[in-house]
C-alpha cells in the first residue's frame, strides 16, 4: 500500500513519530523522552510544521522543520563550524529540516524524498539547511540527490557520539 503524505499534528502524534525515529535512528527510551520534550518545544516556534506518511492507518515516516533562527540551540552549535567555512550566511533566511525519519520497513521506497520535498515546497525561505550524521549513508545520498551540499563537516553536538555534517540546498529542491 502506497503511503499517504499529508500535514501532521506532531504535538498530538509525538509518541507515534518518536517510535518511528527510535527504530530508524536506534534511540533508547531515555533519549526518546528527551526528544519528546524537544519536539513539543519546537512545535511552538512560529512557522514550525510537520508532515507524515501513513500506510494502513499507521505512521511510517515524518518530517518537521521551521524557519531557522540564529538564537535556536542548533544554530548556536553549528554557527562556528559554518563560519570557519565561510558559510554562516546559510543560517539566515533558511528553512531548517529538524528531523526526517522513515520506519526501517518502509525505507528506500521514496517516502523520505516525498516528505522532504513536500515540507520544503511550503517554505517561504530561499534555501534549506539540515544536519546528518557525517558518514556515507543512504540519508546523505538522498540529500545530495536533492541538491544539498556539505557546508561543514565533522560538526560535534554535545552528547552526540558521532560527528555530523551540515548541509544546505537552494529551494525548490532538485527533482529527479
Amino acid at each position: 500500500m502506497d503511503p499517504v503524505i499529508g500535514p501532521l499534528d506532531l504535538t498530538a502524534h509525538v509518541d507515534e513519530a518518536l517510535a518511528v525515529q527510535a527504530l530508524a535512528f536506534g534511540l533508547g527510551p531515555e533519549e526518546v523522552a528527551v526528544r519528546r520534550q524537544i519536539v513539543q518545544r519546537h512545535m511552538q516556534y512560529q512557522g514550525a510544521r510537520a508532515y507524515g506518511a501513513t500506510a494502513g492507518g499507521r505512521l511510517v515516516g515524518f518530517v518537521y522543520g521551521m524557519p531557522n533562527s540564529r538564537i535556536h540551540w542548533w544554530s548556536t552549535v553549528v554557527e562556528p563550524y559554518l563560519r570557519a567555512n565561510g558559510n554562516d550566511f546559510w543560517l539566515d533566511d533558511s528553512f531548517v529540516i529538524t528531523e526526517l525519519h522513515v520506519h526501517p520497513d518502509h525505507q528506500n521506497l521514496g517516502i523520505g524524498r516525498k516528505l522532504i520535498t513536500t515540507i520544503t515546497d511550503t517554505a517561504d525561505e530561499p534555501r534549506s539547511i539540515l544536519s546528518a550524521i557525517d558518514t556515507d549513508s543512504p540519508a546523505r545520498g538522498l540529500y545530495h540527490s536533492l541538491g544539498y551540499t556539505d557546508l561543514a563537516r565533522q560538526v560535534h553536538f554535545p552528547s552526540a557520539p558521532r560527528p555530523y555534517a551540515v548541509m544546505g540546498a537552494p529551494l525548490p529542491l532538485r527533482r529527479r
